[in-house]
C-alpha cells in the first residue's frame, strides 16, 4: 500500500475522536521507552549492479533516496507527536551522517525527491559542501519532517538501538541505519534497522516500509530515472 500525499495539502492533525487507532496511540504515549527497532537484511545484488553501469553514482547517497522515497510512501512515517496531538506532514525530507578525516562525524541534509537526478544533484551538492569543510555541528532538533539516516560500513549488525533525546515524550522522528554489505551465495546483502515511536506506528507500518524497500530494490532500473 503505497501512500500518495497530495501536495497541495498543508501539515494537519488528526482527529483523534475518529481515529481507529486512538486506543493504541493512548496506550503508548505515556510509556518511558515507547519505541521499538526491527532489524532486517536487505538484497541490493541488483542495486549494486544496476549502480556499476552508472559509473560514478554514488551508492551510498542511493540507498538514502530509496529509504526516504519509501518513506513518503507510507503515511505513517509522516506522523510526529505535538503536545498530546499527531501532526502529519506533507513531505517527509532526510538527514544522515558523514564521517571526517578526523574522525568525528557530522550531519548532512536533503530534500525528498520523487525524481533519482533531482535528489542527487541536491544531496551530492550537500555532501560537497561538507568535504570542502564546511564541518560544523549543525543538528536541526527543530526540524522533525524528515527521517535520521546513518551508516556503519564496518558492521555488520543484527542489532541496533539509537540514542534518543527525550525518553517518552515527543522525539517521534523514524530512526533508519545502514550497515557493512554481507557477500552471501552469490547475493550481497546490506543490514537494515528502523526505529520508530510505537505510539505512532506498529509492526505493520514498518513492515509495508520494508515491502517497499525490497520493491524498489528487486527493479532499481524502474525507481532510478
Amino acid at each position: 500500500m503505497v501512500f500518495r500525499y497530495n501536495r497541495c495539502t498543508m501539515p494537519h492533525y488528526i482527529d483523534l475522536d475518529t481515529w481507529p487507532r486512538r486506543a493504541v496511540f493512548e496506550f503508548y504515549l505515556p510509556f518511558d521507552k515507547p519505541y521499538f527497532n526491527v532489524c532486517t537484511q536487505l538484497d541490493v545484488t541488483k542495486l549494486l549492479a544496476h549502480l556499476k553501469e552508472r559509473k560514478g553514482t554514488s551508492i551510498w547517497l542511493t540507498y538514502h533516496y530509496l529509504a526516504l522515497r519509501a518513506a513518503n510512501d507510507v503515511e505513517q512515517f509522516h506522523y510526529r507527536l505535538r503536545e498530546g496531538k499527531v501532526l502529519v506532514h506533507e513531505v517527509i525530507n532526510g538527514g544522515t551522517t558523514v564521517i571526517l578525516p578526523n574522525e568525528t562525524f557530522t550531519l548532512v541534509y536533503f530534500d525528498h525527491s520523487e525524481s533519482y537526478r533531482k535528489f542527487m544533484e541536491g544531496a551530492t551538492r550537500a555532501v560537497d559542501e561538507i568535504k570542502a569543510g564546511d564541518w560544523q555541528f549543525r543538528p536541526k532538533h527543530e526540524d522533525d519532517a524528515r527521517i535520521h539516516c546513518t551508516t556503519l560500513p564496518w558492521i555488520a549488525f543484527t542489532s541496533f538501538s539509537h540514542a534518543r533525546r527525550w525518553w517518552g515524550r515527543e522525539d517521534s522522528v523514524p530512526k533508519i541505519s545502514f550497515g557493512k554489505f554481507v557477500q552471501e551465495n552469490g547475493r550481497t546483502w546490506m543490514p537494515f534497522s528502523v526505529e520508530v515511536h510505537h505510539a505512532l506506528m506498529d509492526g505493520l507500518h514498518v513492515g509495508r516500509y520494508i515491502d517497499r524497500m525490497e520493491e524498489m530494490l528487486a527493479s532499481p532500473e524502474t525507481y532510478l530515472d
